[in-house]
């Protein structure tokens, strides 16, 4: 590896920090969810649910607010905001001591969430050479399910003691009740410091200089991801770019509903509502109640999710491998169809009221195609599809859509797990990643390959059409 590819893994390695720290604050609330649902005692399954995606609304409020930010300020200065609210906001989660307290930390952690789901794909994207692209993109994503893993595996440490059956009484005055889910939360302390330092450190986007007339920082960024001759090309690609969007208007969210770029965010939105509604999240946030009704006792339960993140990391890794040699539109066909049939079959599963390993290998087999595919080849194509010149508003808009859908998921699963049964719902999610299909085969657009130039060229001739 040449010392200028090690630089670009490098620094895009520090902005999928980010990343992990998306992954494991999104996630930890499932195993906490025993432990402060038993110190605090909400009253209601409203209450559970709100307590479950409140972070939800705060992703929502970050997403929205980085599309003008990011373009104000810069990618590299948000993602040192981002860092120090994910410090600010675990530990005053983990030590809060009354309910609305809890919720408004666990909000300003998703504020958190919201930014670096936004930054550090979009971040990854316009640094990279056109050919690594997808899989230092995904890397992000990779860095996400390390982050969901470290989570589950925090857990699962701090809650094997608990006996199976134990009252809720119980465990509220264990050391797991008062204490343990507190350490949950605030173990994400460390990586957030050292992201917030290390992006100090980091190179602001280049494409972001050229949009400042900061031409020579920008020259500066790209000769040292690939040396003299690909930063003047990329120089001149990127100009000549800005000239052609100059030329449309200046940026701003209404260019979003121009006729070519509008057709894009639709499709961007509409990727990122599929990917939150294949509910392999329900499988990380709701694990739980998932292989409770299998029959599992809460010890394997913990054991089970965390072997759920072992085949998310796997899978994950294997797609940074494919995403570039296969392509994007081929991974999410697959990913479509695989997650899909392992649905109908879980679903079928708990209707022949099968227990144990038959349910845990079609969940896996879930989180597998799911690892391989749509997790990380939405955030490859959300971070390639949009033009530069409202990339950070497109980017915004997807990973908005993604969060409501995110947020209406979470909240509705313990309505329709007890109305549907869980064989009813992932029958819903099932038929719901199979329709995907057809969105896949349509409208989106195949991008390995190809500079973000390009694609952007592709956009301007449809507004033109």
């Amino acid at each position: 590896m040449s010392h200028r590819t090690r630089y670009v893994w490098l620094v895009s390695a520090v902005a999928a920090l980010g990343g992990l720290l998306f992954g494991y604050d999104w996630v930890v609330i499932g195993g906490a969810k025993p432990f402060y649902e038993a110190y605090f005692q909400p009253g209601s399954e409203a209450q559970v649910g709100w307590a479950n995606s409140c972070a939800l609304l705060g992703c929502l409020v970050g997403s929205i607010a980085c599309g003008a930010l990011s373009d104000r300020l810069g990618r590299k200065r948000l993602m040192i905001a981002s860092g120090f609210l994910f410090v600010v906001s675990s530990i005053y989660t983990g030590w809060a001591q009354q309910f609305p307290a809890f919720v408004s930390w666990r909000i300003v952690g998703g504020v958190a969430i919201g930014m670096a789901s936004n930054l550090s794909p979009m971040y990854i994207a316009e640094i990279s050479p056109a050919p690594w692209r997808g899989r230092l993109v995904s890397l992000n994503q990779l860095a996400i399910v390390v982050g969901i893993l470290a989570a589950q595996i925090v857990n699962w440490s701090i809650a094997q003691t608990v006996p199976d059956g134990a009252s809720a009484e119980t465990i509220r005055l264990s050391w797991n009740g008062q204490l343990g889910w507190r350490w949950m939360f605030s173990a994400v302390v460390i990586p957030a410091i050292i992201f917030t330092i290390a992006s100090y450190f980091i190179p602001e986007s280049p494409r972001w200089l050229m949009t400042r007339g900061r031409e020579r920082a920008a020259r500066d960024v790209l000769t040292r991801i690939g040396g003299a001759w690909y930063a003047g090309a990329e120089m001149e690609a990127i100009e000549r770019a800005l000239r052609a969007e100059q030329a449309v208007g200046k940026s701003s969210w209404g260019e979003l509903l121009r006729p070519g770029v509008r057709r894009v965010v639709l499709v961007g939105m509409a990727l990122a509502v599929l990917q939150q509604w294949t509910g392999i999240n329900t499988l990380f946030n709701y694990a739980a109640e998932v292989y409770q009704k299998a029959g599992y006792g809460a010890n394997d339960i913990f054991l089970n999710i965390t072997i759920t993140g072992v085949i998310n990391v796997v899978f994950t890794a294997l797609a940074m491998l494919l995403v570039d040699r296969i392509g994007r539109r081929p991974l999410m066909l697959f990913g479509c169809v695989g997650i899909g049939v392992s649905h109908l079959l879980c679903a079928w599963a708990y209707h022949a009221q099968w227990q144990g390993t038959a349910v845990l290998l079609l969940t896996l087999s879930a989180i597998a195609c799911y690892a391989l595919t749509l997790a990380p080849v939405v955030w490859v194509l959300i971070a390639e599809i949009f033009p530069n010149r409202v990339r950070s508003q497109g980017v915004s808009a997807a990973v908005s859509a993604l969060w409501i859908a995110s947020f209406a998921l979470t909240y509705t699963f313990p309505f329709l797990n007890a109305k549907l049964g869980t064989g009813g719902t992932f029958t819903g999610y099932g038929v719901i990643c199979l329709l995907g299909c057809l969105l896949v085969a349509f409208f989106v657009p195949e991008t390995k390959g190809r500079t973000l130039e390009q694609i952007g060229s592709d956009i301007a001739e449809g507004e033109r059409a």
